[in-house]
């Protein structure tokens, strides 16, 4: 099944909709004029509001790990990241908070 790339321009916000930055160690490579991201790369989320309802203590969101590594399409030697079900915005405990929501992502480029 083939799935769009996710690049630095597409849009994720975490699961309490705050939106993220994504970005890439990829420097050599464009996909609709923005360079993918690969294996390994993060989403950095500012701001997020969430609170543990015990205390209450905040736990917000900090990362989105991002987990849809294609099997065949590789930039600069890594994996590139496509959307995926899978990705989370994820607490600085490390604790997963829920689903990452997409909001636009290019759909020109697919990868398996």
């Amino acid at each position: 099944m083939t799935i769009p790339i996710v690049t630095m321009a597409s849009l994720a916000q975490c699961p309490h909709a705050i939106p993220a930055t994504l970005l890439s160690s990829a420097s050599k490579v464009l996909v609709v004029g923005a360079p993918p991201l690969v294996m390994g790369d993060k989403g950095t989320v500012a701001g997020c509001p969430f609170q543990l309802p015990a205390g209450p203590t905040p736990s917000p969101c900090v990362t989105l790990m991002l987990t849809g590594a294609s099997s065949k399409v590789l930039v600069e030697g890594k994996p590139v990241l496509r959307v995926s079900p899978g990705d989370l915005g994820v607490a600085a405990t490390q604790a997963p908070q829920g689903p990452v929501i997409w909001a636009s992502v290019q759909a020109k480029v697919l990868a398996t």
